[in-house]
This record gives C-alpha cells, sequence and structure tokens, in this order.
C-alpha cells in the first residue's frame, strides 16, 4: 500500500469516528427543569409535541419517563455486572438510548409503524417510541395517558408484564413508578411557568 492511500484512509477513518462521536446530542445540563431542557435543546420542545400530537401523551409525562430510563443520555445502557467484583460481564438487557427500549420491542415498533431509518439513540425516535408504547398501553390496558405512575410500571414490566401484576414482587419499582409520576407533575408545573 502506498504513503498517499495509507494516509487517505487514515483520515477517512478519523472523519468517520469523529462524525459518530458528533452524531450523539450531548445530554441538557439541568435536567430537573423542563425549562431550561427545552431552552437549551431547541428543538426538543418541538419534538415531544409532535409526539404527543400523533399519540397523545403529554409533554410532561414523555419526558418524565425518558428522565427515568436515560436521564436524556443517547447512548444510555443498563450497567454491566461484575464478575469477581472487577471484571465487565454482561448486561442485564439489551435496552438502549433515551427511551431504553429493548431490541425485541424496537423491532416490534419499528414493524407496527413502518418506520425506516430510525435509531435509538435519536432524541425525536426516542419520543416517537415512548408515545406509541404508552399508546399501547393505552389502548390495551385502558390506562389513562395522565396515569404517570402506571403507564410507568407498563413501560417497565411490558404490557404482559403488567397484566400479570409482575411489579407487586418488586416494591423497588413501586417506589421508582411514584418517583416518575412526580417527576412528570413537576415537569407539567414547570411548563406552565415557562409558557407564561
Amino acid at each position: 500500500m502506498n504513503y498517499r492511500l495509507m494516509k487517505n484512509t487514515v483520515v477517512i477513518f478519523l472523519l468517520f469516528l469523529l462524525s459518530a462521536c458528533a452524531s450523539l446530542e450531548t445530554t441538557p445540563k439541568n435536567t430537573e427543569n423542563i425549562c431550561a431542557i427545552f431552552a437549551e435543546k431547541t428543538d426538543w420542545q418541538n419534538h415531544t409535541e409532535a409526539a404527543f400530537e400523533k399519540w397523545g401523551l403529554p409533554v410532561h409525562v414523555l419526558m418524565a419517563i425518558m428522565h427515568q430510563e436515560s436521564h436524556f443520555v443517547a447512548d444510555a445502557r443498563p450497567p454491566r455486572s461484575k464478575i469477581l467484583g472487577v471484571i465487565p460481564g454482561l448486561r442485564p438487557s439489551s435496552a438502549y438510548g433515551y427511551a431504553q427500549a429493548l431490541d425485541g420491542t424496537w423491532e416490534a415498533y419499528l414493524k407496527n409503524t413502518g418506520q425506516s431509518g430510525t435509531s435509538r439513540d435519536s432524541f425525536p425516535d426516542g419520543c416517537d417510541f415512548i408515545g406509541w408504547y404508552c399508546d399501547i398501553s393505552n389502548k390495551e390496558l385502558g390506562i389513562s395517558k395522565l396515569d404517570v405512575y402506571n403507564l410507568y410500571l407498563a413501560y417497565h414490566e411490558g404490557n404482559g408484564g403488567y397484566k400479570r401484576q409482575t411489579y407487586l414482587d418488586k416494591p423497588w419499582l413501586l417506589a421508582v413508578a411514584k418517583k416518575v409520576s412526580l417527576k412528570a407533575q413537576q415537569y407539567r408545573q414547570q411548563l406552565d411557568d415557562c409558557s407564561n
């Protein structure tokens, strides 16, 4: 291989690497205030409102679920288990991205919605996924789109797990669902204040 070809190959590889890193959005500085999030990420409000228009899931509910799932980290994954306390092991699930969508559930979303060219580390796609999933929970389980507590339980356990009430054996999950419900109330109040 000649020097020029090798140099061009390295440059192309570095550009690809930089573009891959740059494609992931940064996490908002203040994830506790929805007004601050939307002020910093000026297109995010439009994406959450688009999901509301499409699926009927209120913005504050969607954002509270996303806050819990990924804390708005584009490439979030569950932490790896540790072997002997130090060696990184397997991840407990395939959850990934803003919505922490599992591989199989993401595939069902793509098939059900006819989406293509979407990515779990894309904020608009994460919003659409959460809206879609909560819409299914509303239709299949009769959970109101304002009932954040039960929507979150169904989101975490899956609609089948929710029907079987698997959450009843997980006191920690009930506490998390309560936390998500309180976060949604906080976000709703903040939205009222920042729109004035």
